[in-house]
């Protein structure tokens, strides 16, 4: 499970378990608050009937001033008892006689805030809410209203589905928002995971800043741990690979220097002289390219960037190339399909990187060969494409070919170059944000290209 989703689902489950307990909680109170209402507004007006209907003076019979009120039992219904409960009036008429008992009692928090109230009770699904009549200190009797809960039913359930209405808004705006804050918190990981990747591949990647401390933290040991890693394997493996390509061309010349000690005709002397000579340029060479790449390794950003035209390059690279390719007898051939689309990089590198595959394509080319050095844009990276008619890749080596010091044997000479070139040229597409690949050609031949962020 991805920790995203874990968040997600721990974040909803509580969520969810909090929002239905405070619904509940909520629809059940909305009854009691819409009966409390009822009951103030029947407390109050069974006040003023109480008011109403006391009597001016001792032995009146203040019952009959009810006599004028309607009768519409239907909303609310009017009726007074003496000091014994007894029912005197009702508007309804179907309880006079009846003995109600005092105190009024039963109706428990569905009837009011205060149950302890002995005033109010609910009887037969009626709220009934009594006052005292009285006179100079008398006790006379009760004057009391009643209206069917029914009544408010309708706006109890009206209230109850715009409150479920309103939870569903709320729920659905926590859902989103809760996997907007499981996103945040998980993207960081991700990023950290794919710069992970990143060094994994030796690619150049920048350590990930993050306004969490621990993130930040994360990151930076991740870049610490890198870089020691980096240290002690740079300096091993360069020790290794400079040992191993120096250790035959230093044979060599120590082999020619032996045999120059012994006297020998002029002509043997001559080709001896030269054989040192070679081996030593190739020391040469493979340190150079040595430190160059290593340079390139150590580097985690370009430094002096520009806006190139891939076009512009591409004839750059293709007038510096064309004399060697003259002299081998192979036409270049250079081609821009690239829509005057832009590259950002350091135009000695990039131009470093495509000499190096056209001398790598004009070693493999035949005689009176064609190679083809192109620029094209192909889903929104600009694409330097160099393809050769030579026996392409084998298939063992297909694996190995941007290996530090592996070479293919030239078909011309036989002989092997440092085996740095790809390497250095891998190093430049990575430094630059980019792939290289080399492929064989289904007509023959191969083709390396080296893809670029526009």
């Amino acid at each position: 499970m991805r920790i995203r989703t874990a968040i997600f689902g721990v974040y909803v489950i509580a969520s969810a378990i909090g929002l239905a307990a405070l619904m509940a909680l909520v629809l059940r109170d909305v009854r009691l608050r819409y009966v409390e209402s009822m009951r103030r507004t029947l407390g109050d007006t069974a006040a003023y009937m109480a008011a109403f209907a006391a009597p001016e003076s001792k032995g009146e019979d203040w019952t009959k001033k009810f006599t004028v009120l309607p009768k519409r039992a239907e909303m609310l219904r009017v009726f007074a008892c003496d000091q014994f409960g007894r029912v005197t009036y009702d508007s309804a008429g179907h309880d006079e006689g009846k003995i109600y008992e005092w105190s009024l009692r039963g109706g428990g928090r569905a009837a009011s805030e205060d149950y302890q109230v002995s005033n109010v009770a609910i009887v037969d699904g009626e709220l009934r809410v009594a006052s005292r009549v009285m006179f100079s200190g008398e006790h006379l009797g009760w004057v009391g209203v009643g209206r069917p809960l029914a009544a408010v039913e309708d706006g109890v359930k009206r209230a109850r589905w715009r409150l479920v209405f309103m939870g569903g808004v709320i729920a659905g705006f926590m859902v989103v928002a809760g996997w907007w804050i499981a996103a945040q918190l998980t993207r960081s990981l991700e990023r950290l995971t794919v710069y992970a990747r990143t060094v994994r591949d030796g690619r150049a990647a920048a350590p990930i800043q993050s306004r969490a401390k621990e993130i930040a933290e994360l990151s930076q040991a991740f870049e610490e741990m890198r870089d020691a890693l980096e240290g002690r394997q740079h300096v091993e493996r360069y020790t290794q690979v400079l040992a191993h390509e120096v250790k035959a061309p230093l044979a060599a010349i120590r082999g020619a220097a032996e045999l120059l000690d012994e006297s020998m005709p002029e002509a043997q002397r001559k080709k001896f002289m030269a054989n040192i000579r070679n081996e030593s340029a190739r020391i040469q060479q493979i340190v150079e390219r040595l430190l160059e790449l290593s340079s390139l390794e150590a580097r985690k950003a370009l430094r002096q960037t520009e806006a190139i035209e891939p076009g512009a390059l591409v004839r750059e690279v293709a007038d510096t190339m064309r004399p060697a390719y003259e002299a081998s007898r192979v036409t270049l051939t250079a081609e821009d399909r690239a829509d005057r689309a832009l590259v950002r990089g350091e135009r000695v590198l990039l131009r470093e990187a495509l000499v190096n595959l056209l001398q790598n394509a004009l070693d493999f080319s035949p005689q009176n060969g064609v190679v083809t050095l192109r620029s094209a844009l192909v889903n929104g990276h600009v694409s330097f494409v160099v393809e050769d008619h030579g026996p392409g890749v084998p298939d063992y080596a297909q694996a190995r070919v941007f290996e530090r010091f592996y070479s293919l044997p030239r078909p011309a000479s036989g002989k092997k170059s440092t085996g740095l070139g790809l390497a250095l040229v891998r190093e430049i597409a990575h430094l630059h944000g980019g792939e290289v690949k080399l492929e064989n050609r289904a007509e023959g031949g191969a083709r390396a290209t080296l893809t670029l962020p526009v």
